[in-house]
């Protein structure tokens, strides 16, 4: 599925990102947004082995849930200058947001 193989990527170029934020953030925001980051292809590839529509859609919102906390934190990691704007992890997180956004309404469409 397109959606987890972003999600995928995205997991991917976070975890590369965060190797450069201070140590003592280790157990604060390195390990916060890492945490985000693998849960939402966890919770794609949970919800599309799941034997319910019904059942993926609900994941597919846990999904986004932490989409936008890897997004909270990107930003809270460029203000306390962490990191510089990075257009490849912005590009990533709104395709990510398309796909899960475009495979809910799907199969919401599939249960009419």
């Amino acid at each position: 599925m397109e959606v987890w193989k972003k999600s995928m990527l995205l997991a991917e170029v976070v975890y590369d990102l965060t190797k450069n934020f201070p140590d003592n953030e280790r157990f604060g925001l390195t390990s916060q947004i890492r945490r985000a980051v693998v849960s939402v292809p966890s919770n794609i590839a949970e919800g599309a082995a799941r034997m319910s529509d019904k059942e993926f859609i609900r994941f597919l919102s846990i999904a986004m849930g932490s989409l936008s906390e890897v997004e909270t934190q990107y930003h809270l990691a460029l203000r306390f200058g962490f990191v510089e704007r990075n257009k490849r992890i912005e590009k990533l997180i709104d395709s990510s947001r398309g796909l899960i956004i475009g495979t809910r309404n799907y199969l919401l469409k599939k249960a009419v």
